[in-house]
Parts: structure tokens; sequence; C-alpha cells
């Protein structure tokens, strides 16, 4: 090739590198703008119009990107489910005894609830469309089975220790540790005023804390019936 060539190519190159780039940058804007949008409004009640004004894009580029609104709810989706469960892999529990692992995975679940709110509302729009955005994803299947592994190697691991008792599936384990985070934050409103304690005052939030991570050592320790 000639010098002129080889000038011509990494030119070409250097031009389709920042093109890359900002079409990256775009579209994870796109994203940001659209999860919180969402978020907020549910499917419905999103705007497209909105999405774009935050990202600063236009309409024209997420429908490029995306194809359409409901192709752009079910990434925001998809993404959110990977997001938790990449952050829950990244724990390295591995290192720690099963107690330890196990408590430090319901404190995570707990305090991810609590720093991202907007993924229990998600979490909420897409059971009301029945799930059916999240149909068909290899994504999510992928994620998924890799949590499972993880409680039951800590499950397994707490059995060969003498600590757990045998024959917990991971799968309602995992159900347990979701649900007793999720129910109280969901309904901290209406629970506030039926229960008569402020439910997001920090020493609630540390009271319940304490008391996710005992219930959930109980329910799997060795000691149990």
């Amino acid at each position: 090739m000639s010098a002129a060539g080889a000038n011509k190519g990494r030119q070409d190159m250097s031009k389709a590198k920042p093109k890359t780039r900002d079409a990256d940058a775009t579209r994870a804007r796109i994203l940001a703008a659209a999860k919180q949008e969402f978020a907020d409004y549910g499917l419905g009640g999103a705007r497209v119009d909105v999405i774009a004004e935050r990202a600063n894009a236009n309409k024209r580029m997420i429908y490029h990107y995306f194809g359409n609104k409901e192709a752009l709810f079910r990434t925001v989706l998809v993404s959110a489910y990977v997001d938790i469960r990449t952050a829950e892999q990244a724990l390295e529990l591995d290192h720690l005894s099963p107690r330890e692992a196990l408590m430090k995975l319901v404190a995570f679940t707990w305090n991810y609830y609590l720093d991202n709110p907007e993924f229990l509302t998600l979490v909420n729009s897409a059971n009301l469309h029945k799930g059916r955005h999240l149909q068909d994803s290899d994504e999510i299947i992928q994620v998924s089975r890799q949590y499972v592994g993880l409680v039951g190697k800590i499950l397994q691991r707490g059995v060969d220790e003498g600590v757990f008792r045998e024959g917990i599936d991971p799968v309602q384990l995992n159900i347990t540790i979701a649900a007793i985070g999720y129910y109280y934050l969901t309904n901290r409103f209406t629970g506030s005023i039926l229960f008569e304690r402020e439910f997001m005052a920090p020493d609630r939030l540390k009271e319940r804390l304490e008391f996710n991570i005992e219930t959930i050592l109980r329910l799997v320790g060795a000691e149990n019936p």
C-alpha cells in the first residue's frame, strides 16, 4: 500500500471512532432519560418527546436506535435487570463464609432498592404488562440463571459446613429476599399510616435491614426443623 493510501486509511479510522463514540454516548443518554421517564410515568404515560429533550437528542434518533417506544421500554427493562444481576455477581461472595455471604447479599438487595428506587417502579410497570416485554430475552434468562446459581452455591456451602439446612430452593430464597425489601419500600406510604411509624426514617430503615437479615438466617439455619 502506498503512503497516501495508508494515510487515507488512518484518516478514515480516526473519523469512524469519534462517530462510534458519539453514537454510544447518544444511546446511553437516551437510555438514562428513558429509564427515568418510564420509572416516573410507566409505558403508557411516558412521552418520547420528553425523553428526547432529557437526552439532548431528537425523536428521530430514538426511533433510529430503538425502533419505537415499546422497544425502548423493553431495552430499559432488560438493562435494569442486567444491572442488578451484574452488581450481585461483583460482590465476590465466594470469599466469605456462607452466613456472611448471605448477610451481604440481603444487605446489598435492600441497599440497591434504596439507592435505585426507579428499579422498583420499573418492575411494577413490567408486571402491569404481564412481563411481555421481557419474554424471549436470552440476556434476562442468562443473568437470572447466574444469580440462581450464585445463591445455590451459597446454600450448598452452608449445608456442607453444617450451618444451613438441606433442601432449600434457591429460587424460593431469592423471591423471599427480594420480597421482604420490595414490599416494605413499595408500601412505605400506606405502611407509615397503617402501622403508625415513619417507614423511611433512618432508624426504621436500619431496624428493617436487621430484621430482614435475621429472618433469612433463621429461614436457612441448620437448627430449624
